[in-house]
């Protein structure tokens, strides 16, 4: 790869934020030859590990409110909505992982860095008025269930206890009907 293909791709963003999730105590020439590269590429992109943890922070952050955007959810029907809100954050679990390990060294106030949480409230209050969700929870208690699930099942599926494949299902399985039986 060319260096400067890879400071205007951030795909390589990707894959750097999964290495650093893996090996949190990783050197820049450990996390280079995790994801294929070279020491010298890697710190062309990043010269530091600091500068790379604020990257893959920007990045992450930009990444999961673009999924948000993407995910359409103030449009059509609540249940389909709320597939597409999974699949947009499940394409992008690197990041959601890597927000998950590394929030603590986000630098902005949290108000500005959870922009996301008003949407996703309405989107679930839409639900509730809708007759979809239960109202015996606040919308805001349902965005926390809905990203808790997520998280959980992405980290299960890094950590090789969830089959990648089954996620999308599952999440939306866990939050709309629990783990009761139903015989």
């Amino acid at each position: 790869m060319k260096t400067t293909a890879l400071s205007e791709n951030s795909a390589i963003l990707a894959p750097l934020a999964l290495a650093l999730v893996n090996q949190p105590r990783a050197t820049l020439q450990e996390l280079a030859t995790a994801i294929g590269i070279s020491k010298t590429t890697l710190y062309r992109f990043c010269p530091t590990r600091e500068l790379l943890v604020k990257r893959l922070l920007d990045q992450s952050l930009r990444t999961l409110d673009d999924a948000l955007d993407e995910a359409l959810i103030d449009e059509g029907p609540v249940l389909e909505a709320l597939r597409r809100l999974n699949a947009k954050h499940l394409e992008h679990r690197e990041f959601t992982l890597f927000l998950t390990y590394y929030w603590n060294e986000v630098d902005k106030p949290v108000e500005e860095t959870a922009a996301w949480e008003p949407k996703v409230d309405a989107f679930f209050l839409r639900g509730q008025q809708e007759g979809v969700f239960r109202i015996d929870f606040s919308a805001a208690t349902l965005t926390e269930l809905w990203l808790g699930t997520l998280i959980a099942l992405i980290d299960g599926e890094r950590r090789g206890r969830i089959p990648r494949a089954a996620l999308a299902q599952l999440a939306e399985q866990a939050l709309l009907h629990g783990v009761i039986r139903k015989d």
